[in-house]
């Protein structure tokens, strides 16, 4: 196994694959797959780019993810984006560097103000899910499971290929692969706000 992509490597695939639900199209193209690296090249090589990204978003490590999914809402924010939203993806970031309980709490009250309905928003929602705790602070613990967060990022990323200009949803998500591979292999993944 390449140490290439290290981090998609660290990830079970037969474990990862109920987390994804694939339509069965998608399914027959990794069926021969034994590692994640090589379902991704599967997935799009038959041109499932929508479910390759999903499958990125789970396999990545929880901060990387949340990372991966701030990015690809860089890449396709518009130029006068809601203040509510930049907010919210800065308090993701910010949990990215920091990874406390204050910082992941914040990122869901970023998320909330956001009103969820941005990737900006859902990846602040990625954040708050990669915690210890579902919970209020001070009440019993309410973990969360561990599937949520690469759910979040996947919403987060499905959202930030179709904003705005649909007919750039191809082109997109082949740019948010690229950079999910480079943050894979230790890289930092950055994408850098797309042309109008």
């Amino acid at each position: 196994m390449s140490d290439a992509l290290k981090k998609f490597n660290a990830t079970d695939l037969a474990a990862l694959l109920p987390r994804l639900d694939l339509p069965p199209a998608p399914n027959v193209a990794i069926k021969a797959c034994a590692s994640v690296p090589d379902a991704l090249a599967a997935l799009e090589a038959g041109g499932f780019l929508l479910e390759a990204a999903r499958m990125v978003a789970h396999a990545l490590p929880k901060r990387e993810a949340v990372w991966w999914a701030c990015m690809c809402a860089v890449h396709t924010a518009p130029p006068d984006l809601p203040e509510p939203d930049r907010i919210a993806r800065e308090a993701a970031e910010l949990w990215v560097r920091q990874q406390t309980d204050a910082s992941r709490r914040v990122a869901m009250d970023r998320a909330q103000a956001s009103e969820f309905s941005t990737p900006e928003a859902w990846s602040a929602v990625a954040a708050f899910w990669s915690g210890d705790s579902m919970a209020p602070e001070g009440q019993a613990p309410v973990p969360p499971a561990p599937h949520l967060t690469g759910t979040a990022v996947s919403g987060a990323v499905a959202l930030a290929s179709v904003r705005g200009d649909v007919s750039r949803r191809k082109a997109r998500l082949e740019r948010f692969l690229d950079s999910g591979r480079n943050i894979a292999a230790g890289g930092p993944g950055r994408l850098t706000p797309e042309d109008s």
